[in-house]
């Protein structure tokens, strides 16, 4: 802008951001190592829960027993006590990272989840060891709720989608490297057998806290803290453009202006009513804080209602229990294996196609693909082919999952609210992921084991059930935020519905309803940095 003139928004959106350097790149697919810890410390369990020495020690049961196994409520309780205690650390995640950043509160995840881990580590009795998950469920908690507002708020808008995927990649790495280890240390008759598996997360606890050090702080923070030089200097670090550089000046102004703006419509009051703002506005508002907030706890809801966590859980138990599998650790591998090769494909189509459609078309072939399996099962579950082709279709289901849903709920939570909610508001949506998290952990075992309703293959009616209200959830309710600023998706929010979202075109910035300039934001910058 030159003599504080407004520049046309339409023109002004294509230059908001300098290009995308690989510097960028990096930085993002660095933070979103975290999603190894997600995904790790869900897939380890499973194969613990069916190791020999892990099951005499812990039970006190021979092996020649017929009833030779965890009892279901020690699986609900081990699976599921992780799951709670991540539900609280997400929660007091979303007050940490607007008290002390973004950053530090990763790196405070980081030292609660190692001490849980050695905990677990040292157990050699069921107490001890869930201690030690409740105490890391908390250390989950904070970054699985902190890294996704990170990443969202320091990704490039042109491939913030895509970025931010590479958070659930990470879930599935983790999945697939906790299957390599439990498969590597199933047949020890020692100690080790659950050992290894669970003292190797430690590894990925130091280098997350140590490489977040070199990190810069969120720019959307130091502006939430009225530090614009901070904000300016950290913008420029990322976008890898000099401090004066128009890209530069143009983002910061749109930034503080879109604050501003939020700051007038949601009251800055005390504590109490800080949380209370994620609820306020009407339920018939589309662009409410009352309606975002349901739309982030219930995109992760459902992302837990697809049942995806019953086949990483519980699957090398579940694949035992059908009886024509001769090795079963070696089944969920590969089930692991399809979600690793499967999830890179949404880092194009998530940009490509955008938001709305893959969570629409992923659902669809879910639910699809779950039906059939719950079909053949009922039919012929017990043939070895009915098996094979029940197999066969989980991957298909896995691969519909880890292409749209698994990194889609994800993005879409780091872009949907506004920042004077927004670290409160990614936390309440984590927390509900794994609230029903927990309780699809807690009643599984329940419904499938032998002992107890043994729905066997017939569970998968109950998750194609759900994924049919996935389906018709994400057609309804669910807009399309591709290639839109965060400040962007704010005023896409106000003035379209889900179903037109994807025809939305910015005609305004926040900067020019604000009466704001690049020369303004320069000025009060240089003013901040005169002060400290």
């Amino acid at each position: 802008m030159a003599g504080g003139a407004v520049v046309p928004a339409s023109a002004h959106m294509d230059r908001i951001e300098a290009p995308v350097t690989f510097k960028a790149y990096m930085m993002c697919a660095f933070a979103a190592f975290g999603g190894i810890f997600f995904g790790y410390d869900s897939g380890y369990v499973s194969g613990v829960m069916a190791m020999d020495y892990f099951i005499e020690l812990f039970t006190g049961k021979d092996p020649s027993d017929s009833d030779f196994a965890l009892p279901s409520w020690q699986k609900s309780l081990i699976t599921s006590i992780l799951s709670a205690g991540t539900f609280f650390g997400a929660l007091m995640a979303g007050d940490c990272a607007d008290f002390f950043g973004r950053r530090f509160t990763i790196i405070m995840g980081c030292v609660v989840f190692l001490i849980g881990d050695i905990l677990q580590t040292a157990s050699t009795s069921l107490g001890l060891l869930v201690a030690g998950r409740l105490i890391a469920g908390f250390g989950v908690g904070f970054v699985s709720s902190t890294i996704i507002l990170y990443m969202s708020e320091i990704a490039p808008r042109k491939v913030r989608g895509m970025l931010v995927s590479g958070y659930q990649f990470c879930v599935t790495i983790g999945l697939l490297l906790a299957s390599c280890v439990d498969y590597g240390t199933e047949n020890r008759n020692d100690s080790g057998s659950y050992r290894i598996p669970i003292a190797l997360q430690m590894l990925w606890a130091l280098i997350l806290g140590g490489g977040l050090f070199f990190l810069p702080e969120s720019p959307r923070y130091f502006v939430m803290k009225d530090q614009l030089d901070k904000a300016a200097v950290v913008l420029a670090r990322l976008r890898g453009q000099p401090r004066d550089s128009e890209f530069i000046e143009s983002e910061l102004t749109e930034i503080v202006a879109n604050l501003e703006y939020e700051r007038r419509v949601i009251p800055q009051t005390g504590y109490i009513h800080s949380w209370l703002n994620c609820f306020s506005g009407s339920l018939w508002n589309g662009n409410s804080n009352l309606r975002r907030t349901i739309l982030g706890t219930s995109l992760q809801m459902m992302q837990q209602w697809t049942g995806i966590n019953f086949i990483f859980y519980f699957g090398t138990t579940f694949f035992e229990e059908l009886g024509t599998i001769s090795n079963s650790f070696l089944i969920s591998l590969i089930t692991t294996l399809v979600n690793v090769c499967s999830t890179p494909i949404s880092f194009w189509t998530i940009e490509k196609f955008g938001r709305r459609p893959l969570m629409i078309w992923g659902a669809f072939g879910m639910l699809v693909c779950e039906f059939i399996i719950a079909i053949i099962g009922v039919t012929d579950g017990q043939n070895s082919h009915a098996v094979s082709a029940m197999i066969a279709f989980i991957c298909i289901y896995i691969f519909f999952f880890a292409s749209t849903w698994g990194p889609g709920a994800w993005v879409l939570i780091g872009e949907i609210f506004p920042l004077p909610i927004r670290s409160r508001g990614v936390a309440l949506s984590t927390a509900s992921n794994w609230l029903w998290n927990c309780i699809i952990a807690v009643i599984t075992p329940y419904m499938v084991d032998t002992d107890e309703a043994n729905l066997s293959a017939k569970v998968f009616f109950v998750w194609g059930s759900l994924c049919t209200c996935c389906f018709v959830y994400a057609y309804f309710l669910i807009p399309e935020t591709k290639g839109l600023t965060l400040e962007q998706v704010d005023k896409m929010m106000e003035e379209t519905s889900p179903r037109t979202s994807s025809k939305w075109v910015a005609s305004t910035t926040f900067a020019s309803e604000m009466g704001l300039t690049e020369e303004k934001v320069a000025a009060e910058t240089i003013e901040n940095k005169e002060e400290v």
